[in-house]
């Protein structure tokens, strides 16, 4: 009898089992709406986009009210209409990074609590962990996991509410100690003036250093990424002063942050 041929045999041998294609995950709002038709009406109520629609609204009147009142202030201090221009294009070069940071968050928690509740708590927190921890032991104590079986309008409320009260506490802890800190500086300011313009300085420094210092340690993609973050903005000023170019410094942060994101990107595809 002459050999088999492998070819031949595999294409007579009956069809096996088909193997079902790679699917998504779930989306964890939605599989929570098959049990509870009502969540997603719930989560997208005309009552929570009026009160997203409010807190952008009061965004807004607060960026108008600071804008002109740095028109105003501007001139009593010294800063002519080209410095105050040049403070607001550092000031939207500045906010490149955290408004990345915000979006991605937002898309983390759609999925969870619908487009006017991410609004709404994005556009006063923009802490993924801080909104997501909150809800997550709000639904805890309701014996539900977030997203999961059970999370019907009542767990979703609950959960929203957990969210708005965390953020609340935020809002209430600046205004009341803002003005005790406010006082604070003024006594010290009247012992040495130098000291108010030492502390602000070295309380960012402290502040952003601990945060870039708590990432370097995860892996050696995110050691890459401030230190290539951090000598690209090295580089943009130490070219603005050569150059006596303003402009570059006023960009040096964003180019920093394009920069750390590319390497970032290209080291984990790498």
């Amino acid at each position: 009898m002459a050999p088999s041929d492998p070819a031949l045999l595999a294409a007579q041998a009956p069809p096996g089992p088909a193997f079902p294609a790679a699917e998504a995950p779930p989306d964890p709002i939605l599989v929570a709406a098959e049990a509870s038709p009502d969540l997603l009406a719930v989560a997208n109520a005309p009552v929570v986009w009026m009160c997203a629609l409010g807190v952008f609204a009061v965004i807004f009147a607060q960026t108008f009210v600071y804008v002109r009142a740095a028109r105003t202030a501007g001139p009593e201090i010294g800063m002519s209409r080209a410095d105050l221009k040049g403070a607001y294009r550092a000031g939207a070069v500045a906010s490149i990074g955290p408004s990345l940071a915000v979006v991605l968050v937002a898309v983390a928690l759609l999925a969870l609590f619908g487009t006017p509740a991410v609004l709404v708590r994005i556009g006063l927190i923009g802490s993924a962990g801080t909104e997501t921890a909150s809800a997550g032991i709000a639904t805890g104590t309701a014996g539900v996991t977030l997203g999961g079986p059970g999370y019907d309008p009542s767990v979703f409320a609950l959960a929203f509410i957990a969210m708005s009260l965390s953020g609340g506490m935020w809002m209430l802890a600046t205004l009341l100690l803002t003005p005790v800190l406010d006082r604070g500086g003024k006594k010290l300011g009247a012992v040495d003036p130098a000291i108010m313009t030492i502390i602000p300085a070295a309380a960012l420094l402290a502040a952003f250093s601990m945060l870039a210092v708590t990432e370097m340690p995860k892996s050696g993609v995110h050691l890459l990424t401030v230190l290539s973050s951090a000598a690209v903005m090295a580089g943009c000023l130490y070219l603005a002063s050569a150059l006596k170019a303003r402009w570059l410094k006023e960009w040096a942060l964003g180019f920093a942050i394009i920069a750390a994101l590319a390497i970032a990107y290209l080291a984990h595809t790498a």
